[in-house]
């Protein structure tokens, strides 16, 4: 059986350095278009829903905040201030260097760990259902919603570029 460390930890890196090349990807669509950073930084899907930048910041907390709660480790903050490309891939090269920091030994009793999150007063998750039912949804959620804006761009990226890659083995 696999800890929570073991599963949660090398997905947030491997996505993380996927959305990573996608905004690499994104700055240079901007270039090669003529279109703004700006444009792209602050596209939606709808009106009522976060532009690409917050989708990028809430996937970085999401995984650095995941961590915290589940170690026992305080999370650093980042302030919501970035603006370009260069400054989201810095975010998440600070988001990815915390998630990597932390040692698995912290992450002994994560399962059964009482998550208590402060917009939801009053109630609490183990770790195993935080981890299951709201850190991996949450995380894909706004990765999805990320990649779904520089798509519908232009930016020519597919599910591979998505996935970051597979583990296969030869037969």
């Amino acid at each position: 059986m696999h800890t929570t460390y073991e599963f949660l930890v090398p997905l947030f890196v491997k996505h993380l350095s996927a959305l990573k090349v996608l905004l690499e990807k994104g700055k240079a669509h901007a270039t090669s278009t003529g279109i703004s950073e700006t444009e792209l930084l602050n596209a939606r899907l709808a009106p009522d829903m976060f532009p690409f930048v917050k989708q990028v910041q809430i996937a970085c907390d999401t995984a650095k905040g995941a961590v915290a709660r589940l170690s026992g480790a305080e999370a650093p903050k980042h302030e919501d201030t970035e603006v370009s490309f260069d400054e989201l891939s810095a975010r998440i090269d600070k988001a990815l260097q915390f998630v990597q920091s932390v040692p698995a030994e912290k992450f002994a009793d994560s399962d059964s760990r009482r998550v208590e999150l402060s917009f939801f007063p009053g109630m609490h998750m183990t770790g195993f259902g935080y981890a299951q039912e709201y850190v991996l949804p949450n995380f894909f959620f706004h990765l999805t919603v990320a990649y779904g804006l520089l798509r519908a761009a232009g930016l020519s990226i597919g599910k591979a570029d998505f996935m970051g890659g597979l583990p296969l083995q030869q037969n």
